[in-house]
């Protein structure tokens, strides 16, 4: 296991740890929970402060638990390095405290993670304007470029509508115009999809999701992919100069978000999401063969009006998914024919349950314009396509049989 780049994407998850050395020869990174780590000499532990040696400082700032998952997931990624958080609105929310300052610009897809949504919108209130697009279009993106916008966001499948930025186009544009290009890979994984292979600077995952796979840990964090030359980026202070060029963003953010604002993962979180991404792979290709085979069943039922999944070719970004995912992912929404309440019909189904999550191995169903989207209101929901009666669908790894049956019948009434 030397040359991990010649090794499968399982393969090389399962093996990460092995790369460096672990005590009593564990086959997994242990826990390590200290907060302080001491240093024989001082000279040393001014060395790690200064950046002139590796080490840790003190736990807010690094844990080797959580280095362990970041050299995961930059693998994953393909990147150059990543910075884990406690959450993936952490992680979002460090692009703002580390990179934005008060008149930046911000084009954002207007099909959002709700919660990422209301990030902005808090943004915009606080000094940096934020403009909303129909990021399926790179036309859209263009048009609302100004001299002073400093990140193009989009996510690769939006939730819950299953929009698909154009992704490629959105890339060259970024980088024909020197704008940091960042990407929210949660609905596709790096399993199915890696944003580098479309100029992403930034790459974000919400750990707590496909990668974990369990519900049971929080997480999140950003990727470097190595493509961004951060010279063209006006903000980083001359402190993080000292380091190589390439390096400039990633000890801006781990300084300046992770440090000064202190969303860490903990080593307990980053050890269970490390443990799940080892069967990322195989719950992946099972979810989306779920998905897939539910969202057909009901785009063929007369008493469903309209199912929003990239793998059916009524999908409007069909074939853009099809060249770049490897598969569609393992989420979808659909919304009922009228007079069938979607209340009575989410109370019918016996393996679907009704909560607020993404990415477990239980197929979760949720009625998004009175929960997750309930607070922008409707005029905004109205805007993003959001349907009253939209019905999200995060797929797990039940038997697929089991879950088309329980989804049909929950239809009979």
């Amino acid at each position: 296991m030397n040359d991990i780049k010649k090794y499968g994407f399982t393969t090389t998850i399962l093996h990460s740890d092995r790369q460096k050395p672990i005590e009593h020869g564990s086959l997994h990174k242990p826990i390590h929970t200290s907060v302080a780590y001491g240093y024989k000499d001082a000279r040393e532990l001014a060395a790690v402060f200064q950046g002139r040696q590796p080490g840790y400082r003190y736990g807010r700032q690094g844990n080797p638990t959580v280095s362990a998952l970041e050299d995961k997931i930059t693998k994953m990624e393909q990147g150059l390095a990543t910075i884990c958080f406690s959450t993936g609105m952490a992680a979002i929310g460090a692009l703002v405290q580390a990179l934005l300052r008060s008149g930046d610009h911000v084009v954002s897809s207007a099909f959002l993670f709700g919660n990422t949504n209301s990030l902005w919108q808090t943004v915009s209130g606080q000094g940096v304007g934020v403009s909303f697009v129909d990021a399926t279009d790179v036309a859209n993106v263009e048009a609302a470029l100004l001299p002073s916008t400093r990140i193009v966001f989009v996510e690769t499948i939006a939730n819950p509508r299953t929009q698909v930025a154009d992704l490629k186009r959105i890339g060259q544009l970024c980088r024909d115009r020197g704008i940091l290009f960042v990407v929210d890979n949660t609905m596709t994984s790096p399993y199915l999809f890696r944003p580098k292979m479309v100029g992403a600077g930034l790459v974000v995952n919400a750990l707590t999701k496909s990668i974990a796979g369990h519900g049971i840990a929080l997480g999140g964090s950003l990727t470097d992919t190595g493509l961004y030359d951060w010279s063209k980026f006006p903000n980083i202070f001359d402190t993080y100069k000292r380091y190589t060029q390439p390096q400039w963003g990633m000890a801006q953010i781990r300084a300046k978000a992770l440090r000064d604002f202190g969303g860490s993962l903990g080593p307990e979180a980053a050890h269970h999401i490390a443990v799940g991404a080892e069967t990322m792979a195989l719950r992946m290709e099972r979810e989306c063969a779920n998905a897939m085979a539910l969202a057909r069943m009901l785009g063929a039922d007369p008493r469903v009006a309209t199912v929003h999944y990239p793998g059916l070719p009524s999908h409007p970004q069909h074939a853009i998914a099809t060249d770049l995912f490897s598969a569609y992912g393992s989420l979808f929404s659909f919304e009922l024919a009228d007079g069938i309440d979607c209340f009575d019909y989410l109370n019918r189904l016996r393996l679907g349950v009704p909560a607020s999550n993404l990415g477990d191995t239980r197929t979760l169903v949720i009625p998004v314009a009175h929960t997750i989207f309930y607070e922008m209101g409707a005029e905004r929901r109205a805007s993003m396509g959001i349907a009253e009666s939209l019905i999200r669908v995060s797929v797990g790894i039940e038997d697929t049989a089991d879950l088309v049956e329980d989804f049909r019948q929950a239809l009979d009434g």
